[in-house]
């Protein structure tokens, strides 16, 4: 990947994602800068400190700032390469009762950083997305959809010649992550029957770890307008729950609001644009399919139509055994 002496911009660099990847890319890729913009000052500060990157702090630059402010972003992305957008309100049942400030920040921020990455000529944009945006339940998924949208489409509002490339990695569950169950699970009061919403429930998986990759991937050989979509397995609630906390009892309380029994990466829908490749799956917008560059690409990784009643969701997918969560959970320590 050619990111040697490249500068990069971190929205919500201070979460656990974006830490995640800030590490990764001074460990691996040696970049000439990276810019956390985030609005947390104590993360910001934690992160300062942190033994790992004190020692690459010649390499670090920390911004406080809002995506909700365009200003900022904009003085932030000056003479930036490439900006990962990272930030977002995330919590489903805060986003129920506080859907105007979800808007403001996962819908008309993610406008924001568009504009502000287009103005200063950034060379690349890539936004992350969730599998709570297709068939969205929720608010919070409604709004990464409409984020989603807003990526997607301004590779066509500002001109697929222009020089800022804008693309969205979607994936699911991410292991360790804030939110995740894992915690809960393991720091629920013992001598309690564990609540479970469902035992039905399943769920996409993957660690920080690979999801930092596979943005990174993605990075390097997008073109602009492409949704990419990993090729990851599900869990079952109840084996997650076996694998955390052995032998535990539990009792079901019912979904909560705007929860699903399932999650889904690609509908029957967007199964007419969607290109199945080795690792991952794009959906792309239906314009791209006699342009040159994307079918020269498609041809040169291989890539196949999915069928027309084609979904990718996480109950008809490939699960993990208990042993192989476990393992998960070892490694992402």
């Amino acid at each position: 990947m050619k990111f040697k002496n490249k500068t990069f911009l971190v929205t919500g660099g201070t979460g656990s994602f974006g830490k995640k990847l800030v590490q990764i890319l001074l460990e691996k890729y040696n970049p000439k800068k990276i810019i956390i913009f985030s609005r947390d000052e104590l993360k910001q500060h934690e992160m300062k400190i942190n033994n790992f990157f004190k020692k690459n702090i010649h390499k670090l630059r920390f911004f406080i700032g809002d995506i909700r402010d365009y200003e900022r972003l904009d003085d932030a992305m000056f003479k930036v390469d490439y900006v990962i957008h990272a930030a977002a309100l995330k919590q489903i049942d805060t986003s129920e009762y506080n859907p105007l400030e979800f808007i403001k920040t996962n819908v008309l921020g993610s406008s924001n950083v568009i504009k502000a990455a287009i103005k200063n000529n950034v060379e690349k944009l890539i936004g992350l997305s969730t599998d709570k945006a297709v068939s969205p339940a929720n608010l919070y998924g409604a709004t990464k959809l409409c984020a989603d949208k807003l990526f997607i489409s301004s590779n066509n509002y500002y001109g697929m010649e222009r020089k800022t490339k804008i693309s969205i990695v979607r994936y699911g569950n991410v292991m360790g992550s804030r939110g995740s169950v894992i915690p809960f699970f393991n720091n629920y009061d013992k001598s309690k029957d564990i609540p479970i919403t469902d035992t039905r429930m399943t769920r996409f998986n993957l660690t920080i770890s690979e999801g930092v990759e596979f943005v990174l991937s993605n990075l390097d050989k997008m073109l602009g307008s492409e949704i990419f979509i990993p090729k990851i397995k599900s869990y079952k609630i109840l084996d997650l729950l076996e694998s955390v906390r052995p032998g535990a009892k539990y009792k079901v309380i019912g979904i909560r609001n705007g929860e699903k029994l399932h999650e889904e990466m690609i509908s029957k829908d967007d199964a007419r644009n969607t290109i199945e490749f080795n690792k991952f799956y794009i959906i792309y917008p239906s314009n791209i399919f006699s342009d040159r560059k994307y079918i020269s690409f498609i041809k040169k990784f291989s890539g196949k139509k999915t069928k027309k009643d084609f979904s990718y969701s996480s109950d008809n997918n490939e699960f993990l055994s208990i042993h192989q969560i476990r393992q998960y959970l070892k490694s992402n320590k």
